[in-house]
């Protein structure tokens, strides 16, 4: 079946037309999209700076050193890493308060190992 995508169930290989899979794509795009609509310049720049900073560092990111970075006050950046935390969208915090990942690198340690072109290295969640 041309343009089918092929969707493996057991040892079975299940063609699903293009028309269903792009509908399926489609809605999920809208839904991602949705899901980030809370996010402002601020938001992605925290993000951002977290994804570099990690592996460069390899060690924890402090509100603190964001906010300096970043040329942010410290209580925006907290409320900025609460509302990704809460949304389960790219940062985890630990016991401290830290940023310890931003998907997809962390600073705790994981079976998976991730090496940069860079020469940066860090582990994903």
């Amino acid at each position: 079946m041309k343009d089918s995508l092929l969707l493996g169930l057991g040892r079975y290989m299940i063609p699903i037309p293009r028309m269903i899979w792009e509908r399926i794509m489609k809605a999920e795009g809208r839904k991602s999209r949705e899901g980030l609509s809370f996010m402002s310049e601020d938001h992605h720049r925290v993000r951002d700076y977290t994804v570099l900073e990690l592996p460069r560092t390899g060690a924890p990111l402090a509100p603190e050193a964001i906010a300096e970075a970043l040329d942010l006050t410290v209580p925006r950046v907290v409320a900025i890493l609460e509302e990704l935390e809460a949304h389960l969208t790219f940062v985890f915090r630990g016991d401290h308060r830290v940023v310890t990942w931003a998907y997809p690198v962390t600073v705790d340690e994981t079976p998976h190992h991730a090496s940069f072109s860079t020469g940066e290295e860090a582990y994903s969640p």
